[in-house]
């Protein structure tokens, strides 16, 4: 388990339900939380960077925004170079 996690796995276990999970273990909600938490450390970090370099103290929505959409980015990119040197990526864009 994620030692002192931010989440809980109560709404883990609702995300992975939501999506049509009909049983779900302790630790895929675990495994997802991990992910979630590590993802949501990567954007609070170019949002604190982003709203340092505007010369502010205050992470606004606007800084998470742009933090989340420069990930998202990344990994569309990431993505398409990697089915572009493979060719077996048909169907996820």
């Amino acid at each position: 388990m994620t030692e002192n996690p931010e989440l809980g796995l109560a709404g883990m276990y609702r995300i992975i339900k939501k999506s049509g999970g009909e049983r779900v273990s302790e630790e895929a909600a675990d495994q997802l939380r991990r992910i979630i938490e590590e993802v949501a450390t990567k954007i609070s970090n170019q949002a604190v960077d982003l709203s340092l370099h505007a010369g502010r103290k205050t992470i606004k929505a606007e800084d998470i925004q742009l933090a989340a959409k420069n990930l998202l980015n990344l990994i569309r990119w990431l993505l398409r170079n990697i089915c572009v040197a493979s060719l077996s990526c048909q169907g996820i864009f």
